[in-house]
């Protein structure tokens, strides 16, 4: 019987002892950093496919956006934030809603590098943040114009890439040098766009797009407007929602913002060790 109330005790202990980690793994993960994998090519060349980074929470404050989401399709799950916070949530269909309240608040930056939840899917992007509320956006011939100024843009050369599947999707590169076999070089034109408050970064050029030349976004009060650095490949804030762009961004999607790749894999799993891309450890994102 001792015996017995032993192996119980035993087991009891290992069953607190998970769920303690757990809860302090979900206090840390909701309130300071969120790990996060770059799953497609948008933001390349500043972020590349299978790049692992931590999102500071703290740089904007909290929102219901802060609180995790576990999504695990292989078994079904799918909890977004709002399943476990959603009380905190703005009420979206009220006439005066503009982008919702945080917690300790603070305001992005133009130039950051934002991790956000869609408005619509629930599902965590990360682009550059483009547009201010109250600004005007739009694009000329694959140029960047904010608030009737062009942003500066130099030439910078090409972005060259190995022309194979890549990440655990097995997503190719589009390129600007054509259709080209597996193993060839995938060329992208590369420049530097400087924004309006001197924050410089690099963009990458397919060739003429859709979205190359739009019209005129105006953004509202409380909302953000964001964009890939792989201007040919992003969908963004430049497409509506209904179509599966990302459109305006209300201020409590925010999760966090992403200032430097930890970890960093070219391979479709992280165990593929000889596929680390080790000079991209601890990188800072600009």
């Amino acid at each position: 019987m001792a015996e017995n109330q032993g192996v119980l005790q035993g087991i009891w202990e290992t069953v607190k002892t998970v769920v303690y980690a757990l809860l302090i793994a979900g206090i840390f993960r909701t309130l300071f950093f969120q790990p996060f994998w770059i799953p497609s090519g948008s933001m390349k060349d500043t972020l590349l496919i299978g790049d692992f980074l931590f999102v500071n929470k703290m740089a904007y404050g909290y929102s219901y956006a802060s609180c995790p989401s576990i999504r695990i399709p292989a078994l079904g799950i799918d909890i977004g934030a709002d399943d476990f916070c959603g009380v905190f949530q703005g009420d979206r269909d009220a006439p005066d809603y503009a982008g919702g309240d945080r917690l300790f608040g603070g305001e992005p930056d133009r130039g950051d590098v934002v991790v956000f939840r869609h408005p619509v899917t629930g599902r965590d992007f990360i682009k550059r943040l483009i547009g201010l509320p109250g600004d005007q956006i739009r694009m000329e011939e694959g140029r960047l114009i904010i608030n009737d100024e062009p942003v500066g843009l130099e030439p910078d050369g090409l972005f060259v890439e190995e022309f194979e599947p890549q990440g655990p999707q097995g997503l190719r590169p589009r390129c600007s040098n054509g259709a080209v076999g597996l193993g060839a070089d995938c060329e992208k034109r590369k420049f530097v766009e400087t924004l309006p408050n001197g924050v410089s970064h690099s963009v990458l050029d397919i060739g003429r797009q859709n979205f190359d030349t739009t019209g005129t976004y105006t953004v509202p009060e409380g909302y953000y407007f964001f964009m890939g650095d792989n201007r040919d490949n992003s969908r963004d804030s430049r497409e509506s929602q209904t179509t599966g762009g990302v459109g305006f961004v209300p201020y409590e999607d925010l999760v966090g913002r992403a200032d430097r790749v930890m970890f960093s894999s070219a391979g479709r799993s992280m165990l593929y060790f000889w596929t680390w891309r080790g000079d991209r450890f601890f990188e800072k994102i600009d």
